[in-house]
């Protein structure tokens, strides 16, 4: 069984994985990493998620439980998830991102940790929302600059980071498909402008509210008609699933950067 170490075990997407590696039958948990201030520490990962004992203790940062695990699965922050991934590198564990809010910047930094060990990186770890990012480019590049782009995301309460990073990679897959650079396009608070809209520039709205698992619309509105593209998570099950066989994957290739598209073989 693959040996795996989670950081950012006592968030909501931590406790699910703990679930589901202990549900699985092919991984094996040896670590429960979270912050140095978490309430938490010193709990067992499995009791937080509402499974019963593991022995498997929450503990602050620690290279040896990286060092042991064959992959490290990381939901915590974009500063952690890069120290994670230097860490991973030097000990030789490959490493599943799904942190958000991950930016250029640190996407080059992991690349030169890719390097040395398999790195896969997606900020929605969904099967269905890699659909939807190609659904999305079809429809840009078939409707064409006349069809205006606004991106809709809505998540729970405890959400820190708008847009989410899944709300800009679909802004990312707009921009590509229309040769253009997000940032010089995005558009992210209207409230105050009285200008009408921009000519090509793509819109995000953000809904924090209640327990919402994650729901990503695009719209694409012509004269007359507008086309709406929506993916929602019921429940964190699915991208659970996706991070799993993200692991597996990782685990299976060489040293380099991986997202999504090449899970799916696409």
């Amino acid at each position: 069984m693959l040996k795996v170490t989670i950081s950012g075990a006592a968030g909501r997407m931590g406790r699910s994985l703990v679930l589901g590696v202990q549900e699985s039958d092919e991984f094996t948990l040896v670590g429960a990493i979270e912050s140095e201030y978490n309430e938490s520490l010193g709990l067992d990962a499995g009791e937080l998620a509402g499974i019963g004992k593991t022995g498997v203790l929450l503990s602050a940062s620690d290279k040896s439980l990286i060092e042991k695990a064959e992959v490290m699965i990381d939901f915590s922050t974009p500063a952690t998830s890069m120290a994670n991934a230097e860490i991973c590198a030097e000990s030789g564990t490959a490493l599943v991102i799904g942190t958000t809010g991950i930016d250029s910047e640190q996407e080059d930094g992991l690349r030169k940790w890719a390097n040395k060990v398999p790195i896969f990186l997606s900020p929605n770890m969904s099967l269905g929302m890699s659909m939807l990012y190609r659904l999305v480019e079809n429809a840009v590049l078939t409707l064409g600059i006349d069809f205006d782009v606004e991106i809709f995301e809505s998540h729970h309460r405890g959400k820190k980071d708008a847009p989410s990073g899944t709300a800009l990679r679909l802004g990312e897959v707009v921009a590509a498909a229309r040769e253009v650079d997000l940032k010089e396009k995005a558009v992210f608070d209207r409230s105050g402008d009285i200008r009408s809209r921009e000519p090509g520039s793509i819109g995000f709205s953000s809904v924090r509210g209640g327990d919402i698992a994650g729901d990503h619309t695009v719209i694409l509105a012509g004269e007359g008609e507008r086309l709406e593209l929506t993916h929602r998570a019921h429940d964190r099950r699915n991208f659970v699933h996706g991070a799993l066989l993200a692991a597996s994957f990782v685990c299976a290739n060489q040293p380099g950067l991986y997202g999504m598209s090449d899970l799916l073989g696409k």
